[in-house]
């Protein structure tokens, strides 16, 4: 028992046992203690600057830093053992065989996502720590179905994507609140693995989601401080990349490296994300309205600069830049189809190995060998650090440009409500990484679907047909859709799909949108995981 904490969770067992030591939870109540009020201050900062935007105002590089961006001296920290070469890195949830799977996909890197491909429910969580503990040990071996899982000699180097700051974990209460979902997978992430990932040659990487001021980039590295310290480990042994994935962290690259400089690993251009914020930061301008998604491309205005920004900024202080996901998975059974989609993989690595970037994400072991190819090629050595990119200039306009060609169709609706039903409902059901039509979809791309649906709706947008986009219209699609997400997510059931549908509607009649998904839909994890006092929610 640790002072001031209670864990609220039903199913405790003997993952809990060994992973909610005394000693990871005393641990827990510090950092919670330390560092939980800069926080909440942050994140009321967030709302006050969306109101901001909402009332006209522009976003621009800040004022006040303008000594740091201008300073060409200083440089961030050379990159922790294993992280010299990521030039393909694959992605999914800390899932068993997933982890198994990953690590020996011949990837350089491997990030473990707490976030946005993981249902967090608690006992998702719990396992993947577990999960994680083992890999780091060799002790990850298992059989399932008489089919072997064993781990390689000379895995993928792992790093960990916790949760943004965003989120809570109700589950674990220190003094009578919520720690942070970003403090709970952190810390206990490193209170269990930190010197063991020293002694094995490598150390304690991170992926920093969600950010969208430098303020919260200096957070986390007062955390990373304080926890070397905790532990009696040297500072700056820590190496976080940060996801730049909301618009107002695009403005705010150079300031996030500058404050994570001596535990920096470099930047990721987290797509998805980025256009779900671009929609979001920008929801009241009836100008910025987007045709469907399929049309909103990485050659888009706003995304190509954005790009370029990043690989420009990161080679300018020496780290790495690094490219998107493809979510392409391979297409059983239908090798023309097959051979479009992978045809699809070249093309975006190759455009992003030749504008610069030092690495790529993808979603699948059986897509490495073709991203691996392509920066084999066109990247001799380790990195492009030495691309230094001088004749990208990017400003303001060019990151806020909205000019997108195409159009608004039935189909982009029905896409979107699919996507928006399907992921919504797996991951209520637990599970948080869903194929669908041959793409791997996580938390983004539902945030897109959700946030397009609400943009055509309060702006009152139309169809190439000329019919405007309203809410009766959504409900209609919503419920020709909603009938066959049981056959298209594995374990999905009907009252998944009614929450779901009823949450989305209720969406594109708000006057904003909701901030995430995954923040209105937590309660019902927690509510199963028997968190007294929560309701089904008033959407």
């Amino acid at each position: 028992m640790v002072d001031g904490v209670q864990i609220h969770a039903n199913n405790q067992g003997k993952a809990s046992a060994e992973i909610l030591t005394d000693g990871a939870l005393g641990f827990l109540a510090a950092l919670h203690r330390s560092f939980d009020k800069t926080r909440l201050d942050l994140l009321a900062e967030r709302e006050k600057a969306q109101e901001r935007l909402d009332a006209g105002a522009q976003l621009d590089f800040p004022a006040e830093t303008a000594h740091i961006r201008a300073d060409p001296s200083w440089q961030c920290v050379p990159p922790g053992p294993g992280l010299e070469d990521r030039r393909v890195e694959i992605t999914g949830p800390p899932e068993r065989k997933m982890v198994i799977n990953a690590l020996n996909s011949g990837s350089k890197t491997f990030m473990a996502d707490f976030e946005d491909s993981n249902s967090p429910t608690f006992t998702n969580l719990i396992n993947g720590q577990v999960n994680l503990r083992d890999a780091i040990r060799r002790q990850i071996d298992f059989e399932s179905n008489g089919k072997q899982y064993k781990l390689k000699e000379n895995p993928a180097v792992l790093i960990i994507r916790p949760r943004g700051w965003h989120l809570h974990e109700a589950r674990v209460t220190v003094d009578g609140k919520p720690i942070s979902g970003s403090l709970f997978d952190f810390g206990l992430y490193f209170y269990h693995n930190a010197k063991e990932l020293v002694a094995r040659g490598t150390g304690p990487y991170f992926y920093l989601p969600k950010m969208e001021h430098y303020l919260e980039a200096r957070l986390w590295n007062d955390v990373f401080l304080f926890s070397q310290s905790y532990i009696s480990m040297p500072h700056n042994t820590i190496r976080a990349t940060v996801l730049i994935e909301t618009l107002p962290a695009a403005f705010h690259m150079e300031e996030i490296l500058y404050e994570l400089k001596n535990h920096s690993a470099g930047l990721n251009c987290g797509r998805w994300d980025y256009i779900f914020s671009f929609i979001k930061k920008r929801r009241a301008d009836p100008s910025v309205v987007l045709p469907d998604r399929k049309d909103v491309t990485m050659e888009v205005g706003f995304m190509d600069s954005y790009v370029r920004h990043l690989i420009k900024t990161c080679h300018k202080r020496k780290v790495a830049a690094m490219g998107g996901m493809s979510a392409q998975i391979p297409i059983k059974n239908d090798p023309q189809a097959n051979e479009i989609a992978m045809n699809k993989v070249k093309a975006d690595k190759l455009r992003e190995v030749t504008l610069g970037h030092d690495g790529t994400w993808i979603a699948h072991p059986l897509i490495n060998d073709i991203a691996l190819k392509v920066f084999n090629e066109h990247m001799p050595g380790p990195n492009q650090y030495h691309v230094r990119r001088e004749e990208f200039q990017v400003a303001a306009v060019d990151l806020l440009n909205s000019e997108v060609k195409g159009t608004i169709t039935a189909e982009g609706v029905k896409s979107n409500v699919s996507a928006a039903l399907a992921y919504s409902s797996g991951w209520i059901s637990g599970n948080g990484c869903i194929p669908l039509n041959y793409l791997m979809e996580d938390a983004a791309t539902a945030e897109i679907a959700r946030v397009q649906l609400w943009q055509w709706c309060h702006h009152g947008a139309r169809l190439e047909t000329g019919e405007v986009v309203t809410p009766e219209l959504v409900d209609a699609v919503i419920a020709d859709v909603g009938r066959t997400i049981g056959t298209l997510v594995a374990g999905v059931q009907d009252k998944h799909v009614e929450v779901t549908s009823e949450y989305l509607k209720a969406q594109v009649r708000r006057e904003w949108p909701s901030e995430f998904l995954t923040s209105d839909l937590m309660q019902y994890l927690e509510a199963e995981d028997g968190v007294v006092g929560w309701q089904r929610a008033q959407l």
